[in-house]
This record gives structure tokens, sequence and C-alpha cells, in this order.
């Protein structure tokens, strides 16, 4: 499976991450809509760095329909040492592209999206984002080619 298909150029991500103030509890402000997601509000994200120097991931969000609380726990390694490809498991051995996109210098927000721009994610350190960072981040999009028609807004409560 490669990284680039023949409709998609090159995703570029951030130059680095310092995995030690990425980690911690990010909030999902928006996503492109996936399968293992939908129906969901209050989507948090957490990483922690294990002994073993790999990422735990834990997604928690709740469903809308039935308010009870779903986790999903993953786990993640950099593929270089830049620390903005990730590959993350929940399903081993089946590994997706998590790459860093955009990152606020102080770790408040991250554009994390895959090299097929089949998903996008905006997470956030807080529940909310303000609208000239939204539309930082939205004027980004088509010159990586993703659509920000696509995005579903979280409900974060």
């Amino acid at each position: 499976m490669g990284c680039n298909s023949d409709k998609h150029p090159p995703l570029e991500t951030v130059s680095k991450v310092d995995i030690e103030q990425y980690k911690g509890t990010w909030y999902e402000i928006a996503r492109f809509e996936h399968i293992f997601e939908e129906g969901c509000k209050n989507v948090t994200a957490t990483y922690e760095i294990r002994d073993d120097g790999k990422i735990k991931v834990i997604n928690r969000c709740t469903d809308i329909k039935s308010n009870k609380q779903k986790e999903a726990v993953g786990v993640a390694y950099s593929v270089d040492d830049t620390n903005s490809k990730l590959k993350v498991s929940f399903f081993r051995p089946f590994y997706g592209d998590y790459w860093i996109i955009d990152l606020d210098k102080e770790y408040k927000y991250a554009l994390v999206g895959s090299p097929d721009r089949k998903y996008l994610w905006i997470l956030s350190r807080t529940k909310t984002i303000d609208e000239k960072t939204k539309a930082k981040l939205f004027a980004k999009l088509p010159a990586l080619q993703f659509d920000k028609d696509k995005f579903v807004w979280t409900i974060q409560e």
C-alpha cells in the first residue's frame, strides 16, 4: 500500500513534532466522517508515551442516540524522526496513516490527515476553536486537495 495515489500530490507534513508536547488529550472539532466515529459526539483522542517508546492512543466518544460512552485503544509509532507521520492501529495488524499537516506552535490545535485524503481531523486542546483559526485552517485545504465541505462538525458538550 503506497502513500501517494495518482490523483493526489504528496502530502506535506509539519517539519517536526515534539511528542512530549503533543501527548495528552485533544478534542475533535471536525472530521471527515468514517464508520468508526459515525454518530459520535464529545470525541477525544488521548496520547500517552509507552515504556517501549510507542504511543498509546485512546479514542473516546459518546453515542449520540444512546448516550453510551465508547472507547477504542490503539497504538501508534512514528515512521521517521520528524514524528509528523504516524502509523496508528486499532485493529492490528492493520495500520493507517496519521499525518500531522499543521500544528500550532504552542500545540493548541492540529490538522491531521491521511495522504489518500480520505481522513482529516481538526483537533484542539479546547472544545472549540475561534473563527480566525478555523479560517486559517480552511485556507490551507484547497492546496492540500482536501474538500472542506466533507467536514462533519463534532458536538462537544
